[in-house]
Formats: structure tokens, sequence, C-alpha cells
């Protein structure tokens, strides 16, 4: 079997690729939108026998006859054909899962899956390689971006937006600037401002931690009479101690909140507070019982600023399912913890740029309340381009580099 990709600007004009490259009995196996257009991916030499006596009358709208063909290449329309699971005609539920398990319609499916991903694979060496040749200096903008721990697409989306006559100093300094202005820094320092702030985040990040913090530091500018801490971690054996050692340390009334009844009286209790910091349960972000917490702080809204605590030991991949998981919340920002105990930010940089999350304070260390500091994008950046350089980060492998162009829309016969 003969596998090609190709790329054009609307559908008619890839069957029309099809068709001159490959020949009229070519078999399309996928086509789907592409910045700038669609790709196409087909077979020839297709065993349609071996297909039809596995599959007897069923036909995938992926897999198109030449007759089909013809007729979709007369179709004005450039949208993509619209992918649909294999279902037999007029069968029921019953039939149509005994069909998708099938072991030898399953064997098709693995290999047709592998041959893709290695055609991916192939394909993106392939990019990458020319587009370091033609553009070697925005090539190595991305290596040492990738280096830094940024996430693929990010360093992808920095490097083209240097311009390619920069030396290589000036490149790289054009791509720090960049990526300094994609992180956003939060207007609203509660210490300054107070209010009802809610902090959330999975377990293990700091949370506890930063809100004795951020109420010793308040404490001390403003007097302790002017501060009260709430919990609503009720799902942990002695959860509730930790906060309440340091509110007795701190002189600060710690107050337990266990339904959305009692949240909306506590604050109306605590209304002469200046500020009214909330810590939330530690639990996994998969835990379903997160949707309890959810309800207690939504009882809030919509005077309640909530801002999540994400680790920044935390890898890009974690981070970024933090991020969807609490962007219910009506998220006002962000905190990073544990700056002192990672050997790289790029995930973390990577998560607050892809999620648009207002950095409000970072945290480095244990010490009530000296480790947190007001976020400063340029001091962020320049912190992870220090790290990079003091730990000696292993240089990034071809794999990912070849990554980092993997979707870039290339003809099979480059």
């Amino acid at each position: 079997m003969q596998i090609k990709r190709f790329f054009a600007e609307d559908m008619r004009q890839a069957i029309r690729k099809v068709e001159r490259e490959l020949g009229p009995e070519a078999v399309i196996l996928s086509n789907k939108k592409v910045p700038g257009g669609v790709e196409i991916v087909a077979a020839m030499d297709f065993d349609d026998a071996l297909l039809s006596k596995e599959l007897g009358s069923l036909a995938s709208p992926d897999v198109q006859a030449p007759a089909e063909r013809r007729q979709a290449a007369k179709d004005e329309r450039s949208a993509p054909l619209v992918k649909a699971e294999i279902t037999p005609p007029q069968a029921s539920q019953r039939d149509s899962n005994y069909w998708s398990q099938e072991p030898s319609l399953m064997q098709i499916r693995a290999e047709l899956s592998d041959l893709r991903n290695l055609l991916e694979r192939q394909m993106s060496g392939l990019a990458w390689g020319d587009e370091a040749r033609r553009y070697p200096a925005r090539a190595k903008i991305i290596r040492d971006l990738l280096e830094l721990g940024l996430d693929t697409e990010l360093s992808r989306s920095i490097a083209t937006r240097v311009p390619d006559d920069l030396s290589a100093q000036h490149g790289w300094i054009k791509a720090i600037e960049t990526l300094v202005a994609e992180v956003v820094v939060a207007n609203d320092d509660v210490l300054e401002r107070g209010g009802v702030v809610a902090l959330v985040g999975p377990t293990g990040v700091g949370k506890t931690t930063t809100i004795a913090k951020l109420a010793a530091r308040y404490a001390l500018r403003h007097g302790r009479k002017r501060v009260a801490l709430v919990t609503i971690d009720n799902y942990r054996i002695g959860a509730h101690e930790q906060l309440r050692t340091y509110g007795r340390i701190m002189d600060v009334p710690v107050y337990t909140v266990k339904s959305p009844e009692e949240m909306r009286g506590t604050l109306d209790d605590l209304v002469d507070k200046d500020l009214v910091l909330i810590d939330t349960a530690g639990m996994s972000h998969r835990d379903q019982r997160i949707q309890d917490q959810f309800a207690i702080l939504s009882a809030a809204q919509p005077n309640i600023k909530t801002y999540l605590v994400m680790a920044a030991t935390t890898q890009f991949s974690g981070l970024n399912e933090i991020a969807q998981v609490f962007k219910g919340l009506s998220l006002q920002g962000c905190v990073l913890t544990k700056l002192d105990e990672t050997t790289q930010l790029g995930g973390a940089l990577s998560a607050v740029i892809a999620h648009r999350l207002p950095l409000l304070y970072l945290s480095d260390g244990q010490r009530v309340p000296e480790d947190l500091h007001v976020a400063r994008a340029k001091n962020l950046v320049y912190r992870a381009v220090t790290l990079q350089r003091q730990t000696g980060q292993v240089a990034v492998n071809e794999e990912s580099l070849e990554s980092a162009f993997r979707g870039v829309a290339v003809n099979a016969n480059v």
C-alpha cells in the first residue's frame, strides 16, 4: 500500500491532486481542516476486496470509492468531509458494538493508525530539516526556547515573530522580549486592596502556606484585627489544624465552613474585615468531590476573587489539565509556588500563557511571610533563563525538535 498526504486550499483542489498523482482508483483515508486549507491522506493499491470481505456491505465516509470522489470533486464546497464511525445501515446498537469490536476491523484500524503516526513523524522530520536549512536563526531560537522547557506550540509561535534578518544575539533578545510580553500580570495586589480572596488548586501545591504568608503580611501592614481566615477543607483528617496553628501564631480568627449557606452567613459576619482569605481542600483535580468545593465558593460570588495555585514543579501537561478543571470558577489569576524546587520554569510559563492566567504572586520557599513576591513577568522569564543555564539543561533531542513542526502542512513529495 502506498500512502501520501496532500495539502490544498480546498477539498476540490486536494482531490484533484490525489487523482493526478495516485490515479482515479486511489482511496481517501482521512481528511481534515488545517491552517490555510485542507489535508487529505490517500492510499494506492488499497486492498478493497479484503476490506469488503471484512466489513460486508459497510461503507466508511472516510474511505470514498472513486465514483464518490469524482462526485465530491464537482462539489463547490471547500469544507472537509465529516468523519463518522462505521456503523451498519439500519443495524441495532448491539450490532454496531459488535462490528466496532470485530478483531479484523480493529487490526485494520490499528495498522492504519500506526501508518499515519509513522508518516506524521517522517513528515515532521522533513519539515524540521527543511526549516532549519531555510531559516537557521529561527531553528536555533526554537531549540533554545524548548531547552527552557516551553511548550512546542509556544516556542514555534514566538520564533515566527522574530525577524529573520537579526543576528543570533539580537534574535534571542527579541524572542525573550516576546515571551515576556506574553506573560500577563494581575493588576490586583490583595495586600493593598483587600477583599474576599480564595485560593484553589490540587493537593500539595502550598495553598495553606500561601494564605498564611498573605495573612501575616496584611496583619503587619494593617493590623491583625483587619484580617480573618476561612477554611472549607472538610475532607482530610486534621485538615484545619495547620491553618488554625497559623491563626494562633498571628492572633487571627479562623472559621470553618461546610456548606454554601454557612459561607454566605460567615461572610456576612465578617463584613467588617478588610481581608478574608479562604483556604480550600487539597485534593486531586480529578476528584469528583471538588464540585462540592465549587458550590461553596460559588455561594460567595460575585464578591469573591478566586486564584488558582499551581506548583512550578508540575509538568506542562499536568498544569494544563489543572487549569482546565478549575477554569469554571471564573479565575482572576494564579499564584505560582515551589519556584525554589524546580529545575525548569518553561512548563509553568507555557501554562499561564496558554490559559491567559494573570500572575499574582510567586512563592519560592516555606518561610512565612518572607518567601512570597509580587509577580513580575520580566523577573520570572529572567529566572527561567538563569535557571536553565545554572542547571546545565540537557540539549533538546531531535524528536522534540521535530514535534515542534508537527502539524505543519507540507506535501508528501518533499
